[in-house]
């Protein structure tokens, strides 16, 4: 167990009251019996609730499956694969890229790398790297049919068979839902195996499900070990509420009372659980114009550079370090909301996977949204889709035509957008004064990352809340597509968007008219094209040329931009 701290200042009693209330209700052990009345007498949600509700039998119905795991992952070293690739999207990608790189590769396990970016160079790089003859790919979607995950199906099956010939099937596993185009694909093309997972299980909360152990016991962990805890935290909710009862019911009264920026503060150990966090409540509640935004990993700053739409939850593995404890105090004696708890160590994962998903539940019933569904995302897909079609006739994207330019910088924007200036500095200042209080900044990267990249964006990032003062996100695409981008679309209009996109040469789709610098770009410009249509304020940066150069040139620019306000 955890030691649960809520700090909530004078929304304590209405958070207490709301936890009361949900007790009264029967709210936790009818979550866990299923009772899809839950969501109300709506039958479209009560359909939608129905279908989704399997995570929480899925430990234990996966517990009893962990030998038959852990002895197909023996099987598949005995067969001389020294790696695992995990072809996935959203769900499918994020909790196995937790297992790998919290636990990482166990003694007699493999280490595993995860693919969900279709910039041409990040297929490269994955290419460059893993020898097809000793790799197995896993290919991992819930629908089957997922145009990132198909697109890479198509181009490692392209390489295995250039290395094993029509043997190629031997190295590939499936993980899908029952009837899918990927299982049928699977049996055709002679897959290893076929792991089918229960329909009634959605994406974002698979995994306790094979999506996310699986990979967890090839690359040498024990289901077991993940499933018990899980078991454990969900058994202590259904008696009493828990711990996840009190979190749930505190984050949704103080989204309902504008505190919606849910900023998580992971110790090291746990850094990599915040990507599967932002999916899990950002996709979940951020609909029907509410929702809670989460914040993941912005470094924390005084409690004068917050506004009051902050919340701060911190989870850490044994006691947060000094400087940590300090900083979360003063938040707490500004009178910003934080929430925090320990748990004694990583192998506690399993507990942390279901609290997050109790929570994020509880949450959305606070708010009075159905978390299961994700009604934007299939938006996003359409654009993509629309926007390859209009390719295929024209013979290539057509060129959009930038509205001002700064050496290797383009700005692209609406001309509705108030973005002024010749210069990357300019336009920074441009999109500070755009982002109003209680507003976030989003910032949407096309490429592939790297430590230096993700640097350069952290400083973006910095710069901004410090020019304007509101909570920044950054996430790279297409994932983002499956993860926040549902808030963009369906939460408050609240965010202000910009995107980062590059050219990186290209890497061909095996059977398909386009290569994967077209798939990437039509992704980045549906996206952008959805927000433009729901009024959301949003701005493209382009970069031509050193992808590095320009993104430094870019942080300078907001870093002069913060200065020029006197906020750094």
């Amino acid at each position: 167990m955890s030691d649960l701290r809520l700090q909530l200042g004078g929304l304590a009693e209405r958070s207490e009251r709301r936890r009361k209330a949900l007790l009264g209700d029967r709210f936790p052990g009818r979550l866990v019996a299923q009772d899809e009345a839950l969501w109300g007498g709506d039958a479209a949600r009560r359909a939608v609730v129905r279908n989704r509700l399997g995570w929480v039998r899925s430990p234990e119905t996966m517990r009893d499956r962990a030998a038959e795991l852990r002895a197909f992952a023996r099987e598949a070293a005995a067969r001389g694969f020294r790696r695992a690739l995990l072809l996935g999207m959203g769900g499918s990608s994020l909790a196995p890229e937790v297992l790998a790189r919290v636990r990482g590769a166990q003694p007699g396990g493999m280490p595993l790398t995860v693919l969900d970016n279709t910039s041409p160079a990040a297929v490269r790089a994955v290419a460059d790297t893993h020898d097809p003859a000793t790799t197995l790919v896993l290919v991992a979607s819930k629908s089957g049919g997922t145009v990132e995950v198909s697109s890479f199906e198509r181009a490692f099956y392209e390489r295995a068979r250039g290395a094993l010939g029509d043997k190629a099937g031997v190295a590939f596993v499936a993980i899908t839902d029952p009837g899918t185009e990927l299982e049928a694909q699977a049996k055709a093309k002679g897959y290893a195996r076929v792991f089918t997972n229960p329909a009634d299980i959605g994406g974002r909360y698979s995994v306790l499900s094979f999506f996310g152990l699986l990979p967890a016991a090839l690359l040498g962990l024990n289901p077991i070990a993940l499933c018990e805890p899980a078991l454990a935290e969900r058994d202590a909710f259904a008696i009493d509420g828990g711990d996840a009862l009190a979190i749930g019911a505190a984050l949704g009264e103080l989204a309902l009372a504008g505190r919606d920026k849910l900023t998580l503060v992971l110790s090291p150990a746990l850094a990599p659980l915040g990507a599967w966090i932002e999916q899990l409540v950002a996709e979940s509640t951020g609909k029907e114009g509410r929702g809670i935004l989460p914040v993941d990993g912005e470094p924390l700053a005084e409690p004068s550079a917050y506004d009051a739409t902050r919340v701060f939850v911190s989870v850490s593995v044994g006691a947060p370090d000094p400087a940590t404890t300090r900083a979360l105090d003063a938040l707490a004696a500004a009178g910003h909301p934080v929430i925090r708890w320990t748990r004694p160590a990583v192998e506690n994962l399993g507990a942390e996977f279901m609290r997050w998903e109790l929570v994020t539940v509880v949450a959305g019933a606070v708010l009075g949204i159905d978390p299961f569904d994700e009604p934007n995302v299939a938006e996003a897909k359409a654009a993509t889709k629309a926007v390859l079609e209009q390719a295929r006739a024209q013979g290539g994207l057509p060129p959009r035509r930038p509205r001002a330019t700064d050496g290797t910088l383009e700005l692209h924007a609406p001309d509705a957008i108030d973005i002024t200036g010749a210069d990357a500095t300019a336009w920074a200042r441009s999109l500070a004064r755009l982002t109003q209080p209680g507003d976030y900044a989003a910032i949407l990267a096309f490429l592939l990352r790297t430590e230096a990249r993700d640097a350069a964006l952290q400083r973006v990032r910095h710069a901004w809340r410090a020019a304007a003062r509101v909570a920044t996100t950054s996430g790279y695409g297409p994932r983002y597509l499956h993860s926040t981008g549902q808030l963009h679309k369906g939460g408050p209009a609240t965010g202000v968007f910009l995107q980062v996109t590059v050219e990186d040469g290209d890497e061909p789709i095996p059977g398909e008219g386009h290569g994967f610098r077209e798939l990437r770009d039509a992704q980045a410009a549906g996206d952008y094209d959805v927000l433009v249509r729901r009024g959301r304020r949003v701005a493209r940066v382009h970069v031509r040329g050193d992808i590095d150069a320009g993104l430094e040139r870019l942080a300078r620019a907001f870093e002069a931009a913060a200065t020029a306000v006197g906020s750094v």
